[in-house]
């Protein structure tokens, strides 16, 4: 059973950047796809950035130009750079791994326990 945890969050203010990574417990080579997701309060959990074992990566809308995903498979680790942070990016992230189609329907084998980012405005 993979095991991911996630590190990096914090209180940042708005306009301001941080990465936050995903250390996995095992290879990432071999994972289809690897993402990070997040949850406001009283909101559902979305799909904010993907990347697949060959490279290619999608974003939500709302973070496209100012996120970046990552991945370095020798580490075993997923990074998300996240620049121009605004308030409304407050919320719990949390890093999934598993096959690429799980990624995109919101079932990601594999989750971490998550970690918090707040926005200050």
């Amino acid at each position: 059973q993979m095991q991911l945890v996630e590190s990096g969050g914090g209180l940042v203010q708005a306009g301001g950047s941080l990465r936050l990574s995903c250390a996995a417990s095992e290879s990432i080579f071999s994972i289809n796809a690897m993402g990070w997701y997040r949850q406001a309060s009283g909101k559902q959990r979305e799909l904010v950035a993907a990347i697949t074992s060959g490279g290619s990566t999608n974003y939500a809308d709302s973070v496209k130009g100012r996120f970046t995903i990552s991945r370095d498979n020798a580490k075993n680790t997923v990074y998300l750079q996240m620049n121009s942070l605004k308030p409304e990016d407050t919320a719990v992230y949390y890093c999934a791994a598993g096959q690429e189609y799980r990624m995109y329907t919101g079932r990601p084998r594999y989750w971490g326990q998550g970690t918090q980012v707040t926005v200050s405005s």
